[in-house]
């Protein structure tokens, strides 16, 4: 059985080839284009990593890392930020609110899949790495 991986992401673009990369290395995707539509995937698709943009309608990426890391079952779940937001500043609070990691846009398709790699293995930390 493949590893789920939800992508919360408004892009239509940046989706797409997020999707194509992670189908590419056998991951199963879900995805999401809001941050209330994502976190209702989290809960009911159980998913083993999200992989989250921060600015999104509705609930920006840090509140939805927040609300997920909140929720008993969703706690200790993989979360791996993926923004435009490259400020040291952002990362923080981005790493703050519960993020595993913090890459930016744009971000090359094997680095994403390295990072998302390290973090289902379980050798990944909280880091603000770019």
């Amino acid at each position: 059985m493949s590893e789920k991986i939800l992508v919360i992401e408004d892009d239509a673009s940046t989706m797409r080839f997020i999707e194509y990369t992670l189908e590419q290395e056998g991951y199963e995707v879900i995805t999401a284009t809001d941050g209330l539509e994502g976190l209702r995937k989290a809960q009911d698709e159980h998913p083993d990593l999200v992989l989250l943009d921060i600015m999104l309608p509705g609930l920006d990426g840090y509140e939805v890392c927040y609300q997920l890391r909140q929720k008993p079952e969703t706690t200790v779940l993989p979360i791996l930020m993926l923004s435009a937001k490259a400020r040291q500043h952002d990362k923080d609070i981005g790493l703050k609110v519960g993020a595993d990691d913090y890459l930016v846009k744009p971000a090359d398709g094997s680095e994403i899949v390295a990072r998302i790699k390290t973090l289902l293995t379980g050798t990944g930390g909280k880091s603000s790495n770019t």
